[in-house]
């Protein structure tokens, strides 16, 4: 699952909309939705603020797999 599908589906398990989200972390609901349908890549800010909102790990966000031993 890419990032932005996880995002909308974080969204739509909390029942809220685009534009609550946004406000909930600083962004216009355009940019939600961009970010959602992959048009638009979020920023370093903007993943932060999406882990910390539905309190989830940068690494599910980003598809890192459990397991993954870095060098």
């Amino acid at each position: 699952m890419k990032f932005g599908e996880k995002i909308k589906k974080l969204r739509e398990e909390a029942e809220i909309n685009q534009t609550e989200l946004g406000k909930a972390v600083h962004m216009t609901q355009r940019k939600v939705s961009y970010i959602e349908c992959g048009k638009c890549e979020p920023s370093i800010e903007d993943i932060i603020a999406f882990c910390e909102f539905f309190k989830v790990s940068s690494d599910y966000l980003l598809g890192v797999q459990k397991g993954y031993k870095y060098p």
